[in-house]
């Protein structure tokens, strides 16, 4: 038998005072509300209650375990309260991941108007570069980029992680402005580095469904894109990056968008979370604010499914 369903059915019977008037408020059978009694009594090893053919009363032991019982009962109440209330209302921590990059010039201004609109949730954004399993790492929901591996995470898919190259106007005026991608090779170029010299250094565009790779180079290199895009707006070269964390720069003229005309490398994105048929409300609340922020506004988008299948 369930303890907490049998502590339930004791605390009737106490309340009421005999098993026939426990077992019509509950909706059982006197039967039934003396086996959960005994099955107390038995894992306890002791009596709860003493019974006579006209009444019933408590056993000292059984007065103190009925006020411990009406607590936890209690407690499980509030506890499934809350719980509901969370279903229903968006409250409580949330735990986001995200690349560095994306994470830090995309997902944290979002959060910024998504949380001032849900006063009572909390969010903790947990940027890294690596490959992280939600599951693993304790989060509610990651934004992934790149392809997905097999996995049991429900995945929505985003706008695809497009990258294009800019520079300042004042370098442009200094060393001109490219107009093929094979201009590159002449020009300060900011390459995206972590532990090879070279990688980063080879960028790649299309146009009219033709391919091109360009062997850049460039005096600066880093692993941060914060630095690159600093550099790039002190006019130390042209940078390739992300063509949805530069809407600022671009839009305030600090930075020239080059080689227009050139699709720049692309990246699928996802949404991903752990599988549940009842996500809390602050996670359901953040999925369709985030999918309409950062949704491929394409009208052939997949719908929601099961990463890798």
């Amino acid at each position: 038998m369930d303890r907490l369903t049998s502590m339930a059915v004791f605390v009737k019977a106490a309340d009421l005072g005999s098993f026939a008037k426990a077992a019509a408020a509950l909706n059982l059978s006197p039967q039934m509300v003396a086996k959960h009694v005994l099955f107390l009594e038995d894992r306890l090893g002791t009596a709860l209650l003493n019974r006579t053919t006209r009444r019933q009363s408590l056993t000292d032991i059984g007065r103190a375990y009925y006020d411990r019982c009406k607590l936890v009962l209690a407690e499980a109440e509030a506890a499934d309260g809350l719980a509901n209330e969370m279903r229903k209302t968006p409250r409580g921590i949330l735990r986001i991941g995200a690349g560095k990059t994306f994470g830090a010039f995309a997902l944290a201004p979002f959060l910024k108007n998504w949380l001032s609109e849900h006063q009572g949730v909390e969010a903790d954004l947990v940027l890294e570069d690596r490959y992280t399993d939600p599951l693993d790492e304790g989060l509610d929901v990651i934004i992934r980029i790149g392809e997905l591996a097999d996995t049991n995470l429900i995945a929505h898919p985003l706008a695809p992680y497009r990258l294009i190259t800019c520079a300042s106007p004042a370098y442009l005026a200094e060393h001109g402005t490219p107009v093929h991608p094979s201009d590159l090779e002449s020009h300060q170029c900011l390459g995206f580095a972590s532990w090879s010299r070279t990688f980063g250094c080879e960028w790649t565009f299309a146009k009219d469904g033709r391919t091109q790779t360009i062997n850049v180079q460039g005096r600066l290199r880093s692993n941060d894109w914060a630095a690159l895009l600093n550099a790039a707006v002190a006019g130390m070269g042209i940078t390739l990056g992300p063509e949805s964390v530069l809407t600022a720069e671009l839009t305030s003229g600090r930075l020239v968008r080059v080689l227009p005309d050139y699709d720049g490398p692309a990246k699928p994105v996802h949404l991903l979370y752990p599988a549940s048929r009842r996500p809390a409300a602050a996670l359901r609340a953040f999925i369709e604010a985030a999918v309409r922020e950062f949704g491929d506004p394409r009208p052939t988008r997949q719908k929601p499914s099961r990463a890798g299948t």
